[in-house]
């Protein structure tokens, strides 16, 4: 039972600090925008350059 007077403020202080944490994570950006990078690789539109057929391939 005496334990239970440690238990109970451990439990307090590390609520208080994940709470501590989450909010600066918050103030610090770091919730910004998990997704708008991953899916600007995945819909990259880059146009391929188109081949230019060689000077010597003309039809005499």
């Amino acid at each position: 039972m005496e334990i239970i007077y440690l238990l109970i403020p451990l439990a307090l202080v590390l609520v208080a600090v994940v709470i501590w944490v989450f909010f600066w994570a918050v103030k610090s950006d770091q919730f910004d925008d998990m997704e708008g990078p991953a899916h600007q690789i995945l819909m990259d539109d880059d146009e391929p350059t188109p081949v230019k057929p060689d000077q010597n391939d003309k039809p005499e």
